[in-house]
């Protein structure tokens, strides 16, 4: 996997983001945070990350089969509880096309498959340092 740096400067929590493919986008905090709402907010990242993954994923899957998916509409959301130091995240699938029933339940098992959903499903580490 390729390196991913962010740069902020003077623009009050607006994050330049470039991936090593080329790629680049914008994260922000929301006004109500004392952001100017000009992109993703971190945690819209992490949602959009599962939620790209999983629809590649059900596309892609589908495809390899020949199946008549036409199409994946997906909404996800968090919660986090503080009590409970845990996060649930819902994700609920629409898939469009000509698919028995068979087909959607394999479907759903491929989206827990993804390589985002087996990444949050599993343990982290993360190794900080200064430089």
């Amino acid at each position: 996997m390729g390196k991913i740096t962010s740069h902020v400067g003077h623009a009050l929590y607006q994050v330049d983001i470039q991936s090593d493919s080329g790629n680049q986008l914008v994260a922000d905090e929301p006004q109500e945070l004392g952001g100017g709402n000009t992109g993703f907010s971190p945690d819209e990242l992490l949602r959009a990350a599962l939620a790209a993954c999983t629809t590649a994923t059900l596309r892609m899957y589908a495809n390899r089969k020949g199946w008549d998916l036409q199409g994946v509409h997906l909404e996800l959301d968090f919660v986090w509880d503080k009590e409970l130091s845990k996060t649930t995240i819902r994700r609920e699938i629409h898939l469009i096309g000509n698919l028995d029933e068979a087909q959607r339940e394999r479907l759903l098992g491929i989206a827990n498959l993804c390589p985002i959903h087996k990444v949050l499903s599993n343990p982290i580490e993360i190794i900080t340092s200064l430089t």
